[in-house]
């Protein structure tokens, strides 16, 4: 029951953001569209902005799935960008808010653990600290993720597979030759 009430909520949290601003969206609204009660929300829920982290943590997780390696990563951001691209208004609206960072920050995230795990694939028979893997994987973050938020800054109007080739022909192997950089040479 619980994930229902959640869902519920969800739905009618996104329902709401297709023709009313972020910041404008009650409590009230969300709970009348769907026929739960204010406590009910704040049983799950501190606020609007709680709702809507929750929204991005579950979908984009659920989006990606295990499209997480170096054969898949490819496939997980253009999975990530057409989420983005179906739910386009709710992306626009968040991002036009005041609390764009809600958004940001699950890309980051999310951005983040597909980069890792693609580091942490192509370093195996390196010798490689985490740290420096970790260095290596946000500094992939900063990028990819920035490229979405100029995407989301401009509409979204580029077509999400051409987004995804761009990416691939401008750092194919660059990761590879970043961990090499950092490998640290056995002293016989």
């Amino acid at each position: 029951m619980t994930q229902i009430t959640k869902n519920a909520l969800a739905d009618s949290l996104k329902k709401q953001m297709q023709i009313t601003p972020l910041a404008k969206i009650t409590i009230n609204d969300i709970v009348n569209e769907c026929g739960l009660t204010r406590r009910t929300l704040y049983y799950y829920f501190h606020d609007v902005y709680d709702l809507l982290e929750w929204i991005y943590i579950t979908e984009l997780k659920e989006v990606l799935g295990k499209n997480r390696t170096c054969q898949t990563w490819k496939k997980g951001f253009l999975e990530v960008l057409n989420y983005l691209l179906q739910n386009k208004k709710m992306v626009l609206n968040t991002y036009n808010s005041l609390d764009r960072d809600i958004l940001e920050n699950h890309l980051y995230s999310e951005i983040f653990n597909i980069i890792l795990e693609v580091v942490n694939e192509l370093s195996k028979g390196l010798i490689v600290s985490e740290e420096d893997k970790n260095y290596v994987a946000k500094f992939y973050k900063i990028l990819f993720t920035g490229i979405i938020i100029d995407w989301i800054k401009n509409n979204m109007d580029e077509d999400t597979e051409e987004l995804v080739n761009n990416f691939d022909k401008i750092i194919n192997g660059d990761i590879y030759r970043a961990l090499l950089k950092y490998e640290k040479k056995e002293v016989i």
